[in-house]
């Protein structure tokens, strides 16, 4: 893949090229000039499919320069009028009136078609985003076509017809090839325009905003939600609501997502939850009249705040992730009803932290996604024997990002990443698995070409690993169909939101449970189609962290939330301590950090860290892990499953209790019997108070 700045001179090439392409059209056209006119109109042409093509990104650039698509196609169009009316001959002008009518109505059908498709868009675009929903109440129907809808690609294809006839007219002066061109062009664009307005006709337009809000008021009636988890965020944030997915279907009651922004529908994972998106705080609100009794918050965003607001629910901060960071005490969390931690060391963070959390309000529930994580089972078999009998030692390495405040300590990849991939490649009993965060880079352009480097490593050790060919991967092929097929609806590209909710509705009963099964089976035949001790480098969605870590033999990470999540497994794990403080301070700073090898940014104990990995006899933390595992996550009993349900059903419990309470008081106050009642039990203030001596008696 190129980089942006191998990019830049073939933008600036195109952009020359378009340029000099009208300017000698320009000048053929008022010479005239019929060989450089018929060559330049075909270049600018030829120039536009190379920017549709494969720098769709400049044609933001030209948009922003006042030099858009319809702009580029008008003035094509019109040096090739002006090329015909300066041929010579009189009578010119009074042949191609018609001709130039019929373009004027070319053009004029074309802003009339981008006008009528804005009017559809507006009727497509509902107050409501869902699925796994049956919304078909709401006459949900197929998108227009692309062309209809994006005036950059409409105009090219429409218009090139008209353009091409001017270009022959112009080549041999025959008026009958440009009057051909443009009624091919006026025809596309009339088909175009009834097909938009006939979509704008009370029976073919989707539900309108009332009726849309009736229907949302008529769902939640009747599928009657208890519990939701309330997401909103960007595009790259998805995972933090992903990783909740699987323990918010299992609990028990009536689970639901509530999103706030359209694109995330399609940003979730496989889920069979119903999912509902409310982009207004209107919308939102609506929630408080339905049965909907607590929500679960595992971000926070500016979006919070206002479902917050909602006095009927009590809301609840689970997290993405716990680590060590400042950031896994935010004081934001003092906003929530409860905060939901894995163990008694988030609860002392937060003690420690000051940041307004009550410890009466912090709930201990476990990951209950790390129920999947297989625990260690001591050393693969034989693994003593090394590379030469076959046998690897997989190790793990997966640093997170960069973070936004700049401590050098968040992330490995930049000052020891290398280093550290280095020294197990060196070992050639070591087989490596590299995860790195998704945002690494997005801040930091070191920790992106840190990150690059890191897999060109690999990448270089598996060629020079030889005799090590892919096995059949016809096996993975077929579960990944099996897969996609459980997990994935078919959805052309073109598709707008309407469709996709007419497409993905309420999914078939026992689906969970068969993605479940393919999902095994997926794993399962994608670690059996990798070559014995192949190098990894794990970007895509699958495998997931999690099946890593089942993988693994030992972990190297940073002070993150992966540390915690790999304790689950009880197996040895090291972290990269690049932050520059002293490993007795380090240790101390970040008790995550107390069960684990502290390798220095040069990565020099590698050979021992591998060897105790090996030889268990050797490993001096096995308790030390233990004990922190506990420390961090909880209990082994009841598993986290069943504390997170639990949780939840607490929670659930005081809601009502609460809207019990809040009705009973608004009935009081509403019946001026039982108001009365009240008043008269309540005492007088100014009664009550003791009346002074007069400070001077008489």
């Amino acid at each position: 893949m190129p980089t942006p700045l191998s990019r830049i001179p073939a933008r600036a090439l195109v952009t020359a090229l378009l340029a000099a392409a009208f300017c000698a059209q320009a000048v053929a056209a008022l010479r005239p000039h019929i060989p450089l006119l018929v060559a330049a109109t075909v270049a600018s042409l030829a120039v536009e499919g190379v920017l549709y093509r494969w720098h769709r990104g400049m044609l933001s650039v030209f948009a922003k320069s006042h030099a858009d698509i319809t702009v580029r196609h008008v003035l094509r169009d019109l040096l090739l009028v002006v090329a015909l009316l300066r041929l010579g001959e009189q009578h010119r002008e009074t042949l191609y009136t018609p001709l130039v009518a019929g373009l004027l109505a070319f053009y004029a059908l074309h802003c009339a078609i981008q006008a009528v498709s804005v009017l559809v868009r507006r009727t497509r675009t509902l107050p409501v985003v869902t699925r796994n929903i049956d919304a078909s109440a709401l006459r949900l129907s197929p998108a227009p076509p692309a062309l209809l809808r994006r005036p950059g690609d409409r105009l090219p294809a429409f218009g090139l017809p008209a353009t091409a006839g001017l270009l022959a007219t112009a080549a041999t002066d025959d008026p009958r090839c440009a009057a051909l061109g443009i009624a091919l062009s006026l025809g596309l664009a009339l088909l175009g325009l009834y097909d938009l307005l006939v979509r704008l006709l009370p029976s073919r337009r989707p539900a309108s905003e009332r009726e849309t809000l009736a229907w949302l008021d008529a769902w939640l009636a009747e599928y009657r939600p208890t519990v939701g988890l309330y997401f909103s965020g960007g595009a790259a944030s998805a995972y933090q609501a992903n990783m909740w997915l699987e323990p918010l279907a299992q609990l028990e009651g009536r689970p639901l997502i509530v999103l706030r922004e359209r694109f995330m529908v399609q940003k979730i994972g496989p889920t069979d939850v119903p999912i509902l998106c409310l982009p207004k705080v209107s919308t939102l609100m609506r929630l408080e009249q339905s049965t909907l009794q607590a929500l679960i918050h595992p971000s926070n965003s500016g979006k919070t705040s206002q479902v917050l607001r909602i006095p009927t629910l009590k809301h609840t901060f689970v997290n993405h992730g716990e680590s060590d960071k400042l950031s896994s005490c935010n004081p934001y969390a003092k906003a929530y009803d409860e905060v939901w931690v894995a163990g008694p060391a988030a609860r002392e963070r937060y003690a420690l932290a000051e940041v307004g959390v009550e410890d009466k309000d912090v709930v201990e529930i476990g990951r209950p996604q790390l129920d999947a994580v297989q625990p260690y089972a001591g050393p693969p078999a034989d693994a003593r024997g090394g590379a030469a009998d076959g046998h690897r030692t997989t190790v793990l390495y997966a640093p997170t990002w960069e973070g936004w405040d700049g401590n050098p300590g968040n992330t490995s990849v930049i000052e020891a990443g290398e280093n550290v991939v280095r020294a197990l490649l060196a070992d050639p009993g070591v087989r490596v698995l590299y995860k790195p965060h998704p945002l690494t880079g997005s801040v930091d352009p070191r920790a992106g070409a840190a990150d690059l480097r890191i897999r060109e490593l690999i990448r270089a050790a598996n060629r020079e690993r030889v005799g090590e060919q892919s096995r059949e991967t016809g096996e993975l092929a077929r579960c990944s169909r099996e897969l996609d097929r459980l997990t994935t609806t078919t959805v052309r590209a073109s598709a707008d939101q309407v469709e996709r909710m007419l497409l993905q509705s309420a999914p078939e009963p026992g689906r969970a449970e068969a993605v479940a099964r393919a999902t095994a089976a997926w794993e399962e035949a994608y670690w059996a189609s990798l070559p014995e001790g192949e190098h990894q480098v794990v970007t895509d969605l699958r495998p997931t962290l999690y099946a890593c870590f089942n993988r693994a033999d030992l972990l190297i990470s940073d002070v993150s939330s992966v540390i915690s999540d790999f304790l689950a497994s009880g197996k040895p794990y090291a972290v990269a301590n690049t932050s520059g403080l002293a490993e007795d301070v380090f240790r101390k700073a970040f008790p995550t950090v107390r069960a684990a090898t502290v390798l220095t940014p040069d990565a020099a104990g590698m050979p021992e860290l591998l060897d105790a990995v090996r030889h268990p006899e050797k490993d001096e933390l096995v308790e030390a892990r233990a004990e922190l595992k506990r420390h961090l996550l909880g209990p082994d009993e009841p598993t986290s499953q069943v504390r997170f349900n639990q949780a939840v059903q607490a929670l659930c419990s005081a809601a009502r209790e609460h809207q019990v309470r809040m009705a009973e008081r608004l009935a009081a106050e509403l019946h001026p019997t039982v108001a009365a009642r009240r008043a008269a039990e309540v005492p007088d203030q100014r009664r009550s108070v003791t009346p002074q001596q007069p400070a001077h008696p008489a």
